[in-house]
């Protein structure tokens, strides 16, 4: 019998779990003295099993602890040293600070730039190109407060609100804020460091005017929607060129009054594009401090903002973000930062292949294959190789 060439010495679940450098867990734990005064279950112990609980989308402790009893012998090219109890990793997601995992996806991104990035768009535009937003997670206890109705049990949720800034051409979160879910978006606008080789893009739900003042005054651009409501001043209306995206109904300079925190009245100057999306039969009303681009350019920029809807979105189908292991913040943020640990070295994965594979489908594979002992790499590259015989020449007929 033929022996197949799928077949490697590491699990698919150690084959993940290398690529996170154990230099960095170790620098990591120096750093934040995560280690000290733990007799057995250590950091890396805990990163595996929550990265485990993420990558086999487990919703209990129970399940997690459960399902780790049966890895003996399967554990070696990871090095678990301690299989925990259920009231061990509680009190590990309780009390080792979320900051030791946000450090190792900072340390994470920084090591695989080179293989998420694309750099087209940077290229194309000469400056960088960054997203912001946000997204909120329900949580089942009134932990961080929510918004919307009280239930009519009177028992109230919780939601905690993931605000992330991404580069256009990694997909990847590289800025991450956690608020409850009843802070107001643009209250994180102060966050966005100034520079002038940099596009902010966001939804109009940050519309803060002051916030728009602090970008034109530091020479950062931003692209946004402007607001039905907004009250402004036409000041000059720009001629539209004819080789201009036949979209574009309207490119014209505004002045807008803003109000300092000192009570000082500016104005400030913005330029306002209509676009008609004629496929999408909307039209959109943008607004931005980039006065030397193109108007359907301008369109085209804010666009590109699907890209942070769509990385929510694979985030919470993919990974288990409904059901948390703790009942406290640090424990919920852990969580959240060990999905997206999975998805990132899951994207390093895809962006590794050369033959295209959805990300949901690597994602269900891992899952079912997370103890096989099967070669990432080479089944992406060739899932049929083991199964392609050549057919004999002469089959059995059955008539």
């Amino acid at each position: 019998m033929d022996k197949s060439k799928h077949f490697f010495g590491q699990s698919v679940f150690g084959q993940l779990i290398s690529l996170i450098d154990d230099s960095l867990i170790t620098w990591v734990i120096k750093r934040y003295k995560a280690d000290h005064y733990v007799k057995k279950f250590t950091t890396k112990d805990q990163l595996i099993c929550m990265l485990f609980c993420v990558f086999g989308k487990c919703n209990s402790l129970r399940e997690v602890c459960g399902a780790m009893l049966g890895l003996k012998g399967k554990t070696k090219h990871f090095e678990l040293r301690h299989l925990p109890k259920r009231s061990t990793l509680s009190d590990a997601n309780k009390n080792r600070t979320q900051e030791v995992f946000e450090f190792i996806y900072h340390g994470l991104l920084k090591q695989y730039k080179h293989i998420i990035s694309d750099s087209r768009i940077r290229d194309a535009i000469k400056k960088n190109v960054k997203i912001f937003d946000s997204t909120t997670i329900s949580l089942f206890q009134d932990i961080l407060k929510c918004v919307g109705r009280k239930p009519t049990s009177g028992k109230s949720k919780g939601g905690i609100k993931a605000h992330s800034v991404i580069n256009a051409d990694e997909k990847i979160p590289h800025m991450i804020w956690y608020t409850p879910a009843t802070t107001h978006d643009h209250m994180l606008l102060s966050k966005l460091a100034l520079d002038p080789n940099t596009i902010y893009i966001f939804d109009k739900g940050y519309n803060d005017y002051k916030a728009f003042l602090r970008f034109s005054k530091g020479k950062t651009g931003f692209v946004t929607r402007l607001k039905d409501n907004a009250i402004y001043e036409e000041f000059e209306e720009l001629d539209i060129p004819e080789d201009i995206h036949s979209g574009v109904i309207k490119d014209e300079i505004i002045k807008i009054i803003v109000t300092t925190e000192k009570g000082k009245k500016e104005k400030l100057k913005l330029r306002r594009v209509a676009f008609w999306d004629s496929v999408g039969k909307r039209l959109f009303i943008y607004v931005t401090n980039l006065f030397d681009l193109r108007a359907d350019l301008i369109a085209a920029l804010y666009k590109i903002r699907w890209q942070i809807e769509l990385l929510f979105k694979q985030l919470k189908q993919n990974f288990p973000l409904r059901y948390f292991l703790g009942d406290n913040e640090n424990a919920i943020k852990i969580q959240i930062w060990c999905a997206l640990i999975a998805n990132l070295l899951l994207m390093v994965i895809q962006k590794t292949l050369k033959r295209k594979w959805a990300f949901s489908n690597i994602v269900s594979f891992c899952k079912l294959h997370l103890f096989n002992y099967i070669h990432l790499i080479r089944f992406f590259e060739n899932p049929e190789k083991d199964w392609e015989k050549e057919l004999p020449d002469a089959q059995l007929s059955f008539f």
